[in-house]
């Protein structure tokens, strides 16, 4: 069963949203230290309820294409196929899968209902 494991955050400015949530909800961000814009969000402490997340560059312009939500992230075995079983009941893709190094595999989709959501599969060897 795919289980929710992971947000985002789309900003125009990673480092501003940072701060934000910061300030805001006494948050822990850090600078992911791979190779791309992401920053690692710590929402409480590992015993208790709640997911943990990150903020990233938004691709597209908010208020046009560009992701302007939160979007949840749910672990899948066998991202290809979770993939294909939301295209086939209707679902839109919005950017392939594309490897994370070091963490795994992730791709994004519509619903049906256009709301986003993104697949995550483990995979420590993705380079």
């Amino acid at each position: 069963m795919g289980r929710v494991v992971h947000f985002e955050i789309h900003a125009d400015d990673p480092g501003r949203a940072a701060d934000f949530y910061r300030s805001v909800f006494g948050w822990e961000i850090s600078k992911w230290d791979g190779p791309v814009d992401y920053w690692l969000v710590g929402t409480g402490p590992d015993d208790k309820p709640g997911i943990n997340g990150a903020i990233l560059p938004r691709e597209g312009a908010a208020g046009g294409d560009g992701i302007t939500a939160y979007v949840c992230s749910i672990e899948v075995d066998d991202i290809d196929a979770a993939l294909a079983r939301a295209l086939t009941a209707g679902a839109a893709p919005v950017m392939p899968k594309q490897p994370i190094p070091g963490i795994g595999w992730s791709a994004y989709a519509r619903d049906i209902e256009g709301n986003l959501f993104g697949l995550i599969q483990n995979d420590a060897n993705v380079r």
